[in-house]
Order: structure tokens, then C-alpha cells, then sequence
């Protein structure tokens, strides 16, 4: 597996790389500072974070490889078998949280796991997706970002969206809520019921898709204006992206559970968010229409083609 790892690791690499190079030349005026990094366990990665610019208040786009002798119980625990055997796992991760509240918040994740132990056979699957989490919905932007991940998933079978968009919409879902954090997207995890070139051909057809998801609906509504009221909501509503990332994320809890680095698992926080007692949009508002519409798991495709 040496060979593959090495494969995975090149890839996830470059799209960090990629990335980073559209999101600043989408801002024009922030540039992401990288802080290489080593874990004392094993491995280490490069965090990059973008911060204040004419686009992006916050985002950070991670790269790590890290490794160690025993998995930590959040990759574990669904899979007692893997129990005591040495890992490593390769991934980017990346949240961009815009100031412009009608441009909508994304995140993305692509990932490799692969578990050993002496005189048995590796197991290792792939992991990831892209969600968004809109304050102010539009269709328009919906359906692209649903269209650009059906085409990504469509050389793959034509049941491979319909299952990882439902998944996507039942992961990143805030039970203590009820409700969803976005507007949903792609979700998979335990990949390797393909061959390895398979998997990992989707692998990369996801995550070369965040970018064409993303940046038209970033075009779109990057200048459109916003108020005090506006920000105001932005920000109690990254009240629940936050409440969804500590209570629930499984990415989280592994690298917290791993002896990650903190600073890098956390840097998908948003940088002004906020709390409110029982804080409701008024009736008919266009902060109303974003859980009364949106925020519904709705079949974006089948409902705007």
C-alpha cells in the first residue's frame, strides 16, 4: 500500500495547493499564511488560514498526514474490529466563512484511512464530501451546487449522488435542533467496495468539484449588499455551524481524540458568531424563509430541473 498512500498523499496535496491559489485570486486582497506542523504521535501537516480579506473573514485549508499504533475511538467505534491496529490517515479539510452574509459558507473533505497489524491484510477506505450552509438562500445557487456534484458522481452510477446527498443530509444534521446546518451536498465515508483505483478516482472527482461548486455561487453574490442586520444573523446563525462542529463532527472529535493539533482542528470556527435566547426571524422575513424553505433537505434537482 506504500505506493497507493503515496498516490493519495501527492493528490490531496496538490488540490490543497489549488485550492488555496482560486480562493486568493477570488479575494484579491488576503493571502493564506501556511504553518507547517508535526505531531508528537506521528506525522504532521500544513495548515493554511486566509483571514480579513475582501472576501474571505475566515478560512483555513488543511493538509495532514498523520499516523500512529492505535486508532482513537471516534474512527473505531463503528468498526470494533479495527480496534489496535496502526493507521494512517491523509486528508484536506476546509471551511471559508465569507463577510458577506449572502454569500454562503462551505466546507469540503477528502480523506484516506488505512489500518494495518502484522500478518493480516490492510483494510483502508476513503471519506469526504462538500456541504454549504447558506444565511440568505438562493435557488439558483442551490441547484448548481447539487447539479455540480450529481455530474461528479455520474461516471460512478446513477445511484451514487441519490445515496451520498441523503447521507450528507442525515450527517449534517443538528439533532438538538432539528434541523439542518446547510443546504446539504455530498457526504461518504467507508469507501472501498470498489477496487482501490475506483475509490480513489472518486476521491479525486470530489474534491476537484469543490471548486466548480463553489466559486460561481461566490461571483454571484459577492457584491450584493448587507447591512448590521444582516451580519447579525450571519452570525447567530454560525451559532449552530458551531454548535454542529463540537457536539457532533466526527472529523473533531478524531483529530481531538488523536492528539491532533488543536489550532488546526479548530480553525473552522467562524471569528464573529453569537447566541441568542429563543432569538425567532420575523414572520415572513427573509431570515424566516431560510429554515421555513432551505434548511428542509430538499430534493434540489428533482424539484428546479
Amino acid at each position: 500500500m506504500n505506493v497507493r498512500t503515496e498516490a493519495v498523499k501527492a493528490y490531496l496535496l496538490s488540490l490543497q495547493d489549488r485550492i488555496c491559489a482560486a480562493l486568493e485570486a477570488e479575494d484579491g486582497r488576503a493571502r493564506f499564511i501556511e504553518d507547517a506542523w508535526t505531531r508528537p504521535g506521528g506525522g504532521g501537516g500544513r495548515t493554511r488560514v486566509i483571514e480579513n480579506g475582501a472576501l474571505i473573514e475566515k478560512g483555513g485549508v488543511n493538509f495532514s498526514h498523520v499516523f500512529g499504533t492505535g486508532l482513537p475511538p471516534s474512527a473505531s467505534a463503528h468498526r470494533p474490529e479495527l480496534a489496535g491496529r496502526g493507521f494512517q490517515a491523509l486528508g484536506v479539510s476546509l471551511v471559508i466563512h465569507p463577510e458577506n452574509p449572502h454569500v454562503p459558507t462551505s466546507h469540503a473533505n477528502v480523506r484516506f484511512f488505512i489500518a494495518e497489524k502484522e500478518g493480516e491484510e490492510p483494510v483502508w477506505w476513503f471519506g469526504g464530501g462538500f456541504d454549504l450552509t447558506p444565511y440568505y438562500g438562493v435557488e439558483e445557487d442551490c441547484v448548481h451546487w447539487h447539479r455540480v456534484a450529481r455530474d461528479a458522481c455520474a461516471p460512478f452510477g446513477a445511484d451514487v449522488y441519490p445515496r451520498y446527498k441523503e447521507w450528507c443530509d442525515r450527517y449534517f444534521h443538528i439533532k438538538h435542533r432539528n434541523e439542518p446546518r446547510g443546504v446539504g451536498g455530498l457526504f461518504f465515508d467507508d469507501l472501498n467496495q470498489w477496487d482501490f483505483d475506483t475509490c480513489f478516482a472518486f476521491l479525486r472527482a470530489v474534491g476537484d468539484a469543490y471548486l466548480e461548486a463553489y466559486l460561481p455561487i461566490v461571483r454571484r453574490r459577492k457584491d450584493t449588499p448587507y447591512g448590521e442586520r444582516q451580519r447579525e444573523f450571519q452570525a447567530l446563525r454560525r451559532g449552530r455551524y458551531v454548535e454542529y462542529n463540537l457536539v457532533y463532527d466526527r472529523g473533531t472529535l478524531f483529530g481531538l481524540q488523536s492528539g491532533g493539533r488543536t489550532e488546526s482542528i479548530l480553525m473552522s470556527l467562524p471569528p464573529r458568531v453569537s447566541w441568542g435566547y429563543d432569538k425567532q426571524p420575523q414572520a415572513g422575513s427573509a431570515e424566516a424563509r431560510l429554515t421555513e424553505y432551505f434548511l428542509t433537505d430538499r430534493d434540489w434537482l428533482a424539484e428546479c430541473s
